[in-house]
């Protein structure tokens, strides 16, 4: 282990040339005219929303994050590339909104007018040389029943009275599928034609959008012609599959979690490990405890399941992953040639040892959850560690 980390109780390695490395693979599938927003949410899933929106910032077009403090976060460090916010927004922050430049998602009539409102405000504080029009983009639904526009006659109209609303600049519209990292695109594609046809109408009422999008990572990895103007790289970016179906870039995790050992003892044969007792030692044991534990975000249902690599071996987590501790037998070990395992050696949570590779996909598969999860939930004490 790197002595520069050895004061560490747990870090994350973040590979910012992965990050490059992935979206260049997926705009390499991309047509010459087609944008790249960069969703940055969650913190950059995890891996440092800042840290990342600067490490790329030569190779996208927007950025996307899902609350409005993360969108000011951005700007607060002098990224200045358009910024959308993907959810809910509270009125009170659409005058903040407007003047960082910041994008709103619309999707209900009260949005848009509550903006309007806010933009009026501005002018009369600040004047009209001082205050641009508020950049929107508007959200339909066309599948996943969440937020957004249904496509009918009716929200055309009401898309016409956004339009009029002054301050009010129609930059964007988009969807979002439901399916697209599915076995089969059908789902996503008749989603697609939904999508279009409602463009369609709203072009024939002289609604006019320069940024269309709707491709998410899989749909930009397998639906060329969903594409539009615009795709929204996420999970992918990260070196992340959507799903198991959507394979076909090879990408690089960008994030190791990293750990050491902080004490080895023997136990006997028949002693329990653990709260509630779950794992009882069959034969004496070698027991290493790791400085890690579910409000790290090493999931609990790792108990008795996980693994981790110490010295290029794989050896099985036992007993419950408590809050801050986690144990390991480290007696024998489940694949890989081993050796004396020490206090202070270093630990692999996911990431690569030797010739042996945990991925954050087959570790949170094990806990019963899946990799965007164990990603976001990486808790803020763990430190982030770029290169």
């Amino acid at each position: 282990m790197p002595e520069k980390y050895q004061y560490y109780r747990l870090w994350a390695d973040v590979d910012l040339n992965a990050i490059r490395s992935n979206i260049l693979k997926v705009q390499k599938n991309l047509s010459e005219h087609v944008r790249t927003c960069a969703v940055v949410k969650a913190d950059g899933y995890g891996h440092g929303a800042v840290q990342v929106a600067e490490a790329v910032s030569d190779l996208v077009d927007f950025y996307a994050v899902a609350t409005i403090e993360e969108g000011l976060e951005l700007r607060e460090h002098q990224i200045w590339k358009p910024v959308l916010v993907l959810g809910y927004v509270h009125p009170s922050m659409y005058e903040s909104a407007i003047m960082n430049g910041i994008r709103l998602t619309v999707y209900d009539l009260s949005i848009a007018k509550g903006l309007s409102a806010a933009h009026e405000r501005l002018i009369s504080q600040a004047g009209s040389e001082q205050v641009k029009d508020a950049p929107i983009h508007i959200k339909v639904d066309t599948g996943m029943s969440r937020i957004g526009f249904f496509p009918s006659r009716e929200s055309v109209q009401v898309l016409k009275e956004i339009a009029s609303l002054p301050g009010i600049r129609m930059e964007g519209i988009f969807t979002h599928f439901a399916n697209a990292d599915d076995e089969t695109t059908e789902r996503a594609l008749d989603q697609l034609d939904v999508f279009r046809r409602f463009l369609s109408e709203l072009e024939a009422e002289g609604l006019h959008f320069p940024v269309r999008h709707c491709a998410n990572s899989a749909a930009a990895t397998c639906l060329q012609e969903a594409q539009l103007d615009m795709v929204r790289l996420g999970i992918s970016m990260y070196g992340l599959y959507p799903s198991c179906y959507v394979r076909q870039i090879p990408l690089e995790p960008a994030m190791s979690l990293r750990s050491h050992v902080i004490m080895v003892k023997k136990i006997p044969a028949g002693t329990p490990v653990g709260y509630g007792s779950t794992w009882t030692a069959p034969e004496e044991s070698v027991i290493a405890t790791i400085p890690t534990g579910y409000a790290d975000g090493y999931n609990r249902g790792l108990s008795n399941k996980g693994y981790v690599l110490i010295g290029g071996a794989k050896y099985p987590v036992v007993g419950r992953v408590c809050m801050d501790q986690m144990m390991v037998d480290v007696t024998n070990p489940l694949e890989g040639k081993g050796g004396e395992v020490r206090e202070g050696d270093e630990v692999i949570l996911v990431g690569r040892s030797g010739d042996l590779y945990i991925t954050a996909e087959e570790i949170s598969e094990l806990a019963g959850s899946f990799n965007y999860e164990f990603v976001c939930g990486i808790s803020k004490r763990v430190p982030r560690i770029y290169h």
